[in-house]
């Protein structure tokens, strides 16, 4: 089967990268192939952080490429402290948190507009294509500045109660299904959102664990 990983950055995905000897296409400078194709039927598609340049590149890329399955990877801060630093998670729920209106102190979302949807799922599982494998399954939010102030924390985890954010998470599954292809969103926790502190972050440790996941992940694919 052939499969697409995307990914924001590329040191996201470098160990994955290495391990199937990676290289720029001669198709798109940020779609990456293996060397060799025996290695494994896999590119990625490095898009760029936040939500536009991943629909954009997805949108440019995937009308002219079929795939079986279409992989969101990317590390991500955790609202819910039941989840572990470094654990890895399938998003079944991804929402555009700030997709609405403002009155006064009070948000409006996009529904309430009556202007379109904001909260979007994947097209596909990863039970659909392996019973070996699972994960823990969670609902995130993507942003465009990620949060770090404890008014603004509380206010989001009272009206929409996630348990993760990313900021390219939704844009994935509207892309992914206006263009009818199924689509999974695996994340690892790098750290708690919360009033931001480096020093508490854990960003090696879920680059590890996700590429980690990945690598077991496409053996069984």
């Amino acid at each position: 089967m052939r499969i697409l990983i995307v990914v924001a950055t590329q040191p996201e995905v470098e160990p994955l990268m290495q391990a199937f000897g990676m290289q720029k296409s001669d198709e798109a400078d940020n779609l990456f192939v293996p060397r060799h194709a025996s290695v494994a039927n896999c590119s990625v598609l490095v898009t760029g952080a936040g939500m536009v340049p991943t629909a954009f590149a997805l949108g440019k890329h995937l009308p002219h490429n079929v795939y079986n399955l279409v992989i969101n990877l990317g590390i991500a801060g955790s609202f819910d402290r039941n989840i572990k630093l470094g654990d890895v998670v399938e998003i079944t729920k991804d929402t555009f948190a700030e997709l609405g209106a403002e009155d006064d102190t009070r948000f409006i979302n996009i529904e309430q507009l009556g202007l379109g949807a904001s909260i979007f799922n994947p097209t596909s599982s990863l039970v659909h294509f392996t019973k070996k494998i699972s994960l823990q399954k969670v609902s995130a939010i993507t942003v465009n500045t990620v949060h770090g102030n404890e008014g603004t924390i509380a206010e989001v985890t009272s009206r929409v109660k996630p348990q993760l954010e990313s900021m390219e998470g939704a844009a994935f599954f509207y892309a992914c299904r206006e263009l009818k292809v199924p689509c999974v969103q695996i994340r690892a926790v790098s750290n708690y959102v919360e009033k931001r502190n480096r020093d508490n972050w854990q960003i090696g440790l879920a680059v590890k664990n996700l590429n980690t996941f990945a690598l077991d992940l496409l053996k069984e694919l």
